[in-house]
């Protein structure tokens, strides 16, 4: 993929605002559980709270945002979402400093976080839409795949020495500054953005809160692609607390192990966002999309088999790559097809009630899964969720459904 400057000033702006907040977020990676541990001396179903509680509830107050986002201009709705998650990650280190850091602030900011970047995700996809031509948004979803697991290389390393040298609270201080820093970077995009659609009534209807799910559901591959994702992501994340049990308790490997076991896979992730493109120049977007879709979920299931010591810890290293490698390339194919398909009113709805839906189900999978761990054991929950990974693929799009989708959406001759 030529980096070029096909996209402009304006998207530059976006885009190195988008790497500074992420490359904040995996600074801070793990540290909101490190302050519970370490400064609040919580246990495990308080830690446990934190990563499913804080992201339910978040997304639950998500919900009526989508349609208030629809009838806003977007760049200011980013801006403000990034002020709001600055403000809320800086009372940390200020009660800290103060001594009055209670667990409860932590699962406040954790709520306020969650729907922010909800939010956020929901007016960029609208945002972008108008900074960048229909046929490049494969060319931006690719840049941005790649920098988000650019920073996740070397982000959690960073992060982690940070903590080991200042502690825990100053990364949550880096990841703040991130926000301000994506904040200022976004409003240096300038331009004049078009004007929202205009309410018949000013106040938001319940009926509202729905549309966004009610305009997926009607759609024949937006429906199985939904729903596939929201179980995919659900399983994969459900059964990482697991893996983390079972790597750090039985099998007796050591933190940085454990870390160098999720990063340097990270690499594929990189190498599939850059050879996203390529692909579909030359099988096709619904090719790229089914077939990177149904790979990806192959891989999950041989982390059931992780045994101790180097041959344990490359498996591990292999099947996560694999895995990365096949999501680098989906992800970007997806995100792009899913912009294409959703009409430009319509986008700040549907991605929130897309974000809901998916944080949701993530949250919900590993509190079961957290069950099936204790009652099973880690391994064997890991291989159930691998199991029920292999049928994925049958809620994707299929091939002749992505075809007609995109005849459909195509303009009649003489329409723009």
């Amino acid at each position: 993929m030529r980096s070029g400057h096909r996209l402009g000033r304006r998207f530059g702006w976006l885009w190195g605002a988008y790497g500074a907040s992420a490359l904040g977020t995996w600074l801070a990676f793990g540290s909101f559980e490190l302050i519970a541990i370490r400064v609040l001396h919580a246990g495990p179903a308080e830690v446990a709270a934190l990563a499913s509680v804080g992201a339910a509830v978040g997304a639950a107050v998500a919900v009526p945002l989508g349609p208030w986002v629809e009838f806003r201009r977007k760049r200011r709705v980013l801006v403000a979402m990034d002020l709001v998650r600055f403000a809320a990650l800086l009372t940390i280190p200020a009660a800290f400093a103060l001594g009055a850091l209670t667990f409860v602030q932590l699962l406040l900011v954790t709520v306020v976080v969650a729907a922010a970047d909800i939010t956020f995700r929901a007016a960029s996809g609208a945002y972008l839409k108008t900074l960048v031509p229909a046929e490049h948004l494969l060319v931006a979803g690719a840049r941005f795949e790649s920098t988000a697991w650019t920073t996740t290389i070397i982000g959690p390393p960073l992060g982690g020495a940070a903590i080991g040298l200042l502690g825990p609270v100053a990364t949550v201080v880096a990841d703040g500054v991130s926000y301000l820093l994506s904040a200022l970077g976004i409003r240096a995009t300038g331009g004049q953005e078009p004007p929202p659609e205009r309410r018949e009534a000013g106040r938001l209807r319940a009926s509202d809160l729905l549309d966004g799910w009610r305009y997926i559901l009607a759609d024949r591959t937006l429906r199985p692609l939904f729903f596939n994702t929201a179980l995919f992501n659900g399983l994969v994340m459900a059964a990482q607390p697991l893996l983390a049990v079972l790597m750090l308790g039985g099998l007796g490997f050591t933190p940085w192990q454990y870390g160098l076991a999720f990063a340097v896979p990270s690499i594929g992730g990189l190498l599939g966002s850059r050879l996203a493109r390529p692909l579909v120049t030359r099988f096709g977007q619904r090719q790229v999309l089914v077939g990177s879709g149904a790979l990806r979920a192959l891989w999950p299931l041989g982390l059931a088999f992780v045994g101790p010591g180097t041959g344990g810890l490359l498996l591990v290293m292999g099947v996560e790559f694999g895995l990365i490698f096949c999501c680098g390339v989906f992800n970007p194919v997806y995100s792009t097809y899913r912009l294409e398909r959703t009409a430009n009113d319509r986008v700040a709805r549907t991605l929130t009630a897309w974000a809901v839906t998916t944080k949701g189900s993530t949250a919900l999978l590993t509190a079961l899964w957290g069950v099936l761990g204790a009652v099973l054991g880690p391994r064997t929950a890991i291989a159930l969720a691998g199991v029920l990974l292999l049928a994925t693929p049958l809620l994707l799009p299929r091939r002749a459904e992505v075809a007609a989708a995109g005849a459909e959406a195509a303009p009649a001759p003489g329409r723009v």
